[in-house]
């Protein structure tokens, strides 16, 4: 490997695909190395890469691999006939030997330090969950990895998890086992664990009730699609001051932030647009923000010092972004 080092924070990146390998029904790995050798940035468990696979086709998947391995990094995707194209062209278009857009890596999905681990992955969201029960293997943590899927052949890894940790994973495929016993496994709070989970919505609702009698702080989980909220219809005109740039635009109640910043010539990076990828996020300098993304804890909506601009609002009249 060549010992150059590319810069050690999340940027943009043009990578080759060098491997694909088909995981289970409708999952393939894609591993992903710089033409030159070079070293790629740091991650961290639960982070996730913004792959460019088109002028307005950019999506969002977790990293799986291993970060200590600096050669390379890797993503599986799934299938899915119903998407808005993202994973089609993964499975269909994307071939050995292309050369990919790669944004980031970024992390809004940090494995914070414990004793115990719940993990909980349904389907794809298996997928951030492996480096992080990798990482609590290595710390000597004691945990525990609940995986459901619709059957054995559509779940990646499951096997191998299984087979390298028997008394700590529990394989539940919704054909053989139902649906996975949350009650059971989060019906009553157990002080100084904490609770990862990732998978399809129903699974992020029915975790999140369940553990709202947990300490907080204590569930973390991360969206593949926006959080539906019944009160984010679109609210009244606000001023947002751009202090680096010295503008002041005017957000109408059919524009987003990052929508009006753009037209007054303002660049920022963004991405999914949907507040689930975490690309635009913005420091915010004063003011009150209406947040309306799926990332954000209360706790960190409270603090009131950042925001994603691309569907979070102003919940007063003027606020001011470091932009």
């Amino acid at each position: 490997m060549n010992s150059t080092s590319l810069p050690r924070t999340g940027g943009e990146l043009d990578l080759a695909l060098v491997h694909r390998e088909f995981l289970a029904e409708g999952v393939v790995r894609l591993s992903l190395t710089h033409p030159s050798g070079a070293r790629l940035p740091a991650w961290s468990p639960g982070a996730h890469i913004d792959l460019v696979l088109g002028p307005d086709l950019v999506r969002q998947y977790s990293l799986c691999g291993d970060p200590g391995d600096a050669s390379l990094l890797q993503v599986a995707v799934l299938h899915e006939p119903e998407s808005r194209g993202g994973s089609q062209y993964v499975h269909d278009v994307l071939a050995v030997g292309d050369t990919v857009r790669v944004i980031g890596p970024r992390n809004h999905f940090q494995l914070l330090g414990s004793q115990r681990y719940v993990f909980i992955a349904g389907g794809i969201g298996i997928t951030p969950i492996l480096p992080m029960i990798a990482a609590a293997d290595r710390r000597g943590a004691d945990w525990r990895l609940v995986y459901g899927g619709r059957s054995r052949a559509t779940m990646a890894f499951a096997e191998q998890l299984a087979k390298d940790h028997p008394r700590r994973v529990e394989v539940c495929p919704q054909d053989e086992t139902g649906h996975l016993d949350l009650d059971g496994l989060l019906g009553s709070p157990a002080t100084g664990t904490l609770v990862y989970c990732c998978g399809p919505e129903p699974l992020l609702d029915a975790v999140e009730q369940r553990c709202a009698s947990w300490p907080e702080g204590t569930l973390h989980i991360e969206r593949f699609t926006p959080r539906v909220r019944e009160d984010d219809a679109p609210s009244a005109s606000f001023e947002v001051e751009l202090s680096r740039t010295g503008i002041t635009v005017t957000v109408p109640p059919d524009k987003s932030v990052l929508e009006s910043v753009e037209e007054a010539g303002v660049q920022v990076l963004s991405s999914c647009k949907e507040g689930t990828c975490g690309t635009c996020e913005t420091a915010v300098l004063d003011g009150v923000v209406d947040h309306r993304d799926s990332l954000l804890t209360p706790a960190e909506q409270a603090c009131n010092d950042t925001m994603f601009i691309c569907v979070s609002r102003a919940a007063c009249p003027r606020l001011v972004l470091d932009l």
